[in-house]
Formats: structure tokens, sequence, C-alpha cells
């Protein structure tokens, strides 16, 4: 994936961004907190370096909660559309890949796979937790 600019919005485009360049993972997490969050049993992410995302129209719209210092959970405060999850330990921001409808989305891996709730048979390594770089044990489960 070449770089490229990629534009989203919330659920009724109050909230507006765009995204520069090539997300650092894309993937697919099954911890509680997230299915809980996207009220889902998988939520599918896109993860970006901070500065490839630019809030473009509706800054004073976004809503924030954390339940853990690990991530800050956006969304736009007038449809309560789910935008984004910065996570400041790991330098980086998961943008949610449904809200960034021009993105090729090329999932590489399942994060926190012994919460499943889903069972999803497509190949990808199924991480226990997250990757050790991450500060996860690294280890795979079976698909």
């Amino acid at each position: 994936m070449t770089d490229h600019t990629y534009h989203g919005s919330c659920f009724c485009g109050a909230v507006q961004f765009k995204l520069t360049g090539t997300p650092a993972a894309m993937g697919y997490c099954h911890c509680e907190s997230c299915r809980h969050w996207s009220a889902g049993p998988v939520n599918a992410f896109t993860l970006w370096q901070p500065e490839a995302l630019q809030i473009t129209h509706g800054a004073d719209q976004i809503g924030s909660y954390n339940k853990t210092p690990r991530s800050y959970r956006k969304w736009c405060r007038n449809c309560g559309g789910h935008l984004f999850t910065e996570h400041p330990a790991w330098g980086l921001v998961d943008v949610y890949a449904a809200v960034i409808p021009d993105l090729p989305y090329q999932p590489g891996v399942h994060v926190h796979y012994q919460e499943t709730k889903l069972h999803i048979r497509d190949g990808l390594p199924k991480m226990k937790d997250v990757p050790k770089e991450m500060g996860g044990s690294g280890a795979t489960l079976a698909e």
C-alpha cells in the first residue's frame, strides 16, 4: 500500500477527518473492552501514527472517555458515532476501519483472541493478547 490520503467521518458527518500515509497495522481485536465499546463481537482496527490523523471539521464535537490510561476512546457528541482510540503508551491511534470507507482494509492479525466470542477461520495469526513489542506475550493460538 502506497502513501495515500483517506477521508472519514462519524455517523452523521459532524466530525470529519483525513488520514495521510499508511497504517502501521490492521486487524481485528477480540478484547472485552473493544467488543463492549463497539457493541459487536469483534472490532476491525487500523493503527496509525498520531500525526497521520487530522480532524478537518467538527473537532469541538469530539467526546472522550478513558476507562484505563491505555485507551482514550473518541466519539461524536452529536450522533454518538465512534471515531478512534488514542493509545498513548504505544504512540498510536486506532481509527476504526468502518469509518474510513475508501481505505482498502487488509487485516493482518487478530489480537486478544483468547477472549474471542466469534471464532474466525481466515488463516491470519491469532495472538493470545498482543505482540511482545506492544507489551504482550507474543503468543499465538490455534485457529
